[in-house]
């Protein structure tokens, strides 16, 4: 007969192997990334471009409604931070380190370079850290 302590020890550790299982096959992958990271994105450009003096006059005179706009461009976002992200994948867990932006899209309106790092598991998805960086001025 096993000893008290392997007795006590035993269901503690089959529930951590189960839990460890059940993180693991929980964690998200990069599709579930890529569809959370389009949908953050949109709400970011939202705000910036769409609210305030986000885009020059002239674009506000040709985009009417410009978070429909914004929101139409979903899956392009996300994709675009799929392949701007870098994923560690830890088995219980993933981290997803994102860099993008510091690009011009026309004369005087050019998208800031963005960075955010996310972490991903049981099934969800959480923004750890976000920051904006100034683009590199003319050489």
């Amino acid at each position: 007969m096993a000893s008290p302590a392997v007795q006590t020890r035993l269901p503690w550790g089959l529930m951590a192997l189960a839990l460890g299982g059940l993180l693991v096959a929980t964690n998200p992958d990069q599709q579930d990334f890529e569809a959370f990271a389009g949908a953050y994105l949109v709400e970011l450009a939202s705000e910036e471009l769409c609210g305030g003096d986000g885009l020059p006059l002239a674009a506000r005179l040709v985009v009417q409604n410009c978070p429909q706009l914004v929101r139409s461009q979903g899956q392009a976002l996300g994709r675009l931070a799929a392949a701007s992200s870098r994923r560690y994948n830890f088995g219980l867990f993933s981290l997803y380190s994102t860099r993008i932006g510091g690009m011009d899209l026309m004369p005087g309106l050019s998208v800031p370079r963005y960075r955010a790092l996310t972490l991903a598991g049981a099934g969800q998805l959480v923004v750890l850290q976000t920051g904006t960086e100034s683009a590199p001025g003319p050489s």
